[in-house]
């Protein structure tokens, strides 16, 4: 009897499936004679979908004979000269706007190129140049140079997506051009994947791999909903855990790109950790609901501080959405534009006070959320140093605070101190700090106090 009732609902999920691909494929994609098919719909939608080729010249580690005054006199190598070597790497991209040839990419796809190349599924090559590019976000966008005869994807709307919904992704897998996969949207809202950036993936189980960065994840009308960017895997292959960058959020990043040519980012001007119940304990907060960001500092003439937001307060949602940590503030905050005006809503106390603020515009660097960087670190906000205002002239990353009783002042951070070093490898900026701490258990820091030189240990 479990063998019969295992064939029927087998049966019945294939009629289910068979009759919303029919009815949810483009129209002439089923008749009479023909079984359900997708292949209206790729037609339709695969010529926006372009191969990026890129070239760039990369320094090369210097072979160590080369450090060898004799050798280097033997053969000839001037003194000082930088190894130089080409390296060429392939992505995918999205024609979004025909007339103009702006295409839609990743950042990392294009972020060191030298040259671009374009290659249509009608086997033409075109020339391309970046407009802009937002790190944060990982969006770029490019535009090819004579644009005649291309074809645009229709822009759909990831704000109406749900879980189980119907997606395709086509890119340019390992080189494999215009290759299309199929599959579900299977969670939204994902995070923790791109450390340091600003994230609100979509996840899907449609096949994405190496080469599919920058490609096109569409919906069953043909619309574009999502710019393939990671995937989730131990050793690079495909293991049904993909991720997209949401068009909405990419429509907003390209927008700003052609009109201010980069991305005003919004800034609320706080310093924040995660809400939990020891410090609910500490404050005296009466909740059973610890999700939230607790305001360590609201800085001088900021948003916040204009909006009425305190030190000590939980802000618990922006324009209504539920905010559950400091990271899930920082990409809430930073995925606006700066002049924004939001709604924010936190917890004073055993109340709820409902406050309203206007963005003001996050300068050059990402707001840093220091916990998620490297656990030690918390407790600190640090922002790039010029060496305008300290003996040390060189540069570096300065910590502007340190929260008292944080895990940062534990470990003999102080305000002030000029980070140069970390693990070695040279610090020059915010952005230097965030990709040499990712995934460090040990950091071991030079650091700049006044005059003095000291080494700070972090576990």
């Amino acid at each position: 009897m479990t063998h019969v009732r295992t064939g029927l609902l087998g049966a019945a999920v294939a009629l289910f499936f068979s009759t919303t691909l029919a009815h949810a494929a483009l129209p002439g994609s089923l008749n009479g004679t023909e079984m359900p098919s997708l292949a209206p719909l790729v037609d339709k939608t695969s010529p926006a979908v372009v191969n990026i080729r890129t070239k760039a010249t990369v320094s090369a580690p210097n072979n160590p004979l080369m450090q060898d005054p004799f050798f280097r006199r033997f053969f000839g190598v001037p003194e000082g000269r930088q190894r130089q070597r080409e390296v060429s790497a392939a992505g995918s991209g999205v024609i979004v706007d025909a007339e103009q040839g702006y295409i839609l990419t990743n950042h990392h796809v294009i972020s060191k190129a030298d040259e671009i190349e374009i290659f249509l599924n009608d086997d033409r090559t075109l020339e391309a140049t970046v407009i802009g590019s937002d790190q944060g976000t990982d969006i770029a966008v490019i535009q090819v140079k004579n644009p005649a005869g291309l074809t645009e994807m229709r822009l759909g709307n990831s704000d109406k997506l749900r879980v189980g919904d119907f997606v395709l992704a086509i890119g340019n897998p390992f080189g494999l051009e215009h290759t299309v996969t199929s599959g579900i949207v299977s969670a939204l809202g994902r995070r923790g994947i791109q450390r340091g950036g600003y994230e609100d993936f979509i996840q899907t189980d449609a096949s994405i791999n190496p080469g599919n960065s920058g490609g096109a994840l569409i919906n069953l009308n043909g619309e574009l909903i999502g710019i393939n960017s990671a995937i989730y895997s131990s050793n690079g292959g495909n293991i049904g855990i993909g991720f997209a960058i949401p068009v909405n959020i990419a429509e907003s990043i390209m927008a700003q790109i052609l009109e201010f040519g980069e991305v005003k980012r919004g800034l609320l001007g706080v310093s924040i950790r995660d809400f939990s119940a020891d410090t609910a304990e500490a404050l005296g907060i009466e909740t059973d609901n610890y999700q939230g960001a607790l305001v360590e500092e609201v800085f001088p003439d900021s948003p916040a501080e204009k909006a009425g937001i305190e030190v000590g307060d939980v802000i618990t949602s922006v324009d209504g959405k539920t905010i559950s940590g400091a990271g899930d503030l920082r990409t809430t905050i930073g995925l606006k534009r700066s002049g924004d005006k939001v709604r924010v809503t936190v917890q004073r106390g055993d109340g709820r006070i409902r406050l309203n603020a206007t963005l003001g515009q996050l300068e050059t660097e990402p707001e840093l959320v220091a916990g998620e960087i490297h656990p030690g670190l918390a407790g600190a906000t640090f922002s790039t140093y010029d060496g305008a205002s300290q003996p040390y002239e060189g540069k570096g990353v300065i910590i502007d605070s340190v929260a008292e009783g944080s895990p940062a002042e534990f470990r003999g951070l102080q305000a002030g101190d000029v980070i140069v070093l970390i693990n070695q490898q040279p610090v020059t900026s915010v952005s230097d700090l965030q990709t040499l701490a990712n995934d460090q258990n040990l950091l071991v820091l030079k650091v700049y106090r006044g005059r003095r030189t000291l080494l700070r240990t972090i576990r």
